[in-house]
């Protein structure tokens, strides 16, 4: 529960008075129809998906295009095959400022689909997907304890009666030295300052975190999908997390998994830019509602799509790997394909531990069955499924 402060008790000091998200009210009866029939919707498709055994690839190629039509949104485009070969530690030129953003973006849905569903819609969920830190050191970041003063006997009490003075001063050591080998090994997060040329002072992140947070605990007992879209709308009034625009729409996501009737995320952010639905702030309950089950509708349909063609494909190139020796890394290559937006000869080379020319006999192997060609240059060739 979080606390704020209204008016003033009888000693002067200031009352911590309760302080929530208010719940907004929603016409039950006349949106039911509409939110059963987005369910059904979803959970379709997610049985459609497990049942055509490409869930592992569909997602990673989802997440990898998510992540740049997430930063498309905010105004920066970032190619979608750079990201690619920056995930794979193959850049071909210095990443951007926009590609690293896409590159965590990237992170943060990853992040979300390798633990189980309840976990990102938590606190130490929600430090994670924003990169602060782990499991571990979520809880740490929130806690602003001061340095304990190693002259003071009460700090260290277990050392204030020995005989050795310089006992505390070692176990401060000690303790620095563990608490450095945790951020080292990622189970701390590194507190960052904060510029106030860059972040709002006046804005309590960490306030607004705990009211979004209690407001999705309160509709855990609403429908998934209402519970989503005014877990979303609660997200753009508060104001969460300016500089991370993709991951109101990651938890929104994170959300309907959660609640299960998913066990995947879906392309939301697709959905999005697809839909005409732009929230203005001025829209009520009812017109939002509508809008967040318009960007579902769009972010199902992007996703048959691109299913239909992951089915095509693989139908296609299975039909050239039926012949080939049982030791041979053609089928590796079909996964390769049907997991990545797009793949180059240096990437499958070093994907699949081969030579670049056995990449090369592979893709001519394929034939007629190889995906598309998206680059059409003789110095830098890419395929893709699309």
């Amino acid at each position: 529960m979080v606390f704020g402060s209204r008016g003033l008790d009888f000693d002067g000091t200031e009352p911590l008075i309760p302080k929530s998200y208010p719940l907004p009210e929603l016409p039950w009866e006349t949106i039911a129809g509409r939110l059963e029939q987005i369910t059904i919707a979803i959970m379709r498709f997610d049985a459609r998906l497990e049942a055509s055994g490409l869930s592992a690839g569909w997602q990673s190629r989802c997440d990898m295009t998510e992540a740049v039509r997430a930063l498309l949104l905010d105004g920066h485009l970032v190619d979608v095959g750079d990201l690619v070969l920056h995930d794979a530690g193959m850049d071909v030129r210095h990443p951007t400022h926009e590609l690293t953003r896409a590159a965590a973006a990237l992170r943060s849905r990853r992040t979300a689909m390798a633990r189980k569903a309840p976990w990102p819609v938590s606190i130490d969920g929600l430090a994670a997907l924003r990169g602060i830190g782990g499991v571990a050191g979520a809880g740490t970041v929130r806690s602003k304890g001061k340095r304990p003063n190693p002259d003071d006997d009460e700090a260290y009490p277990a050392y204030a009666n020995d005989a050795d003075p310089w006992k505390a001063h070692f176990a401060e050591i000690d303790a620095l030295l563990d608490r450095t080998s945790k951020v080292l090994a990622g189970e701390t997060p590194l507190p960052k300052g904060r510029s106030h040329l860059v972040y709002d002072p006046d804005v309590d992140e960490a306030e607004n975190e705990d009211l979004w947070l209690d407001f999705v605990k309160r509709t855990s007992h609403w429908p998934a999908v209402a519970a989503a879209a005014v877990a979303w709308n609660a997200w753009l009034d508060l104001n969460l997390y300016t500089r991370l625009p993709w991951l109101g729409l990651t938890m929104a996501a994170s959300i309907l998994r959660a609640r299960g009737l998913t066990a995947h995320l879906l392309p939301l952010a697709a959905g999005f830019k697809q839909s005409k639905f732009r929230p203005q702030g001025r829209e009520g309950p009812r017109e939002k509602l509508d809008g967040f089950c318009q960007v579902i509708e769009e972010a199902l349909a992007i996703a048959n799509k691109d299913l239909d063609r992951l089915i095509l494909a693989r139908e296609l190139m299975n039909r050239a790997t039926a012949q080939c020796r049982s030791n041979s890394k053609l089928p590796e290559l079909v996964d390769l394909f049907l997991s990545r937006p797009l793949v180059t000869v240096p990437l499958g080379a070093k994907l699949l531990r081969v030579t670049p020319k056995a990449v090369d006999l592979m893709l001519a192997q394929l034939g007629g069955a190889r995906p598309r060609e998206l680059t059409g240059r003789t110095r830098y060739r890419a395929w893709g499924i699309v």
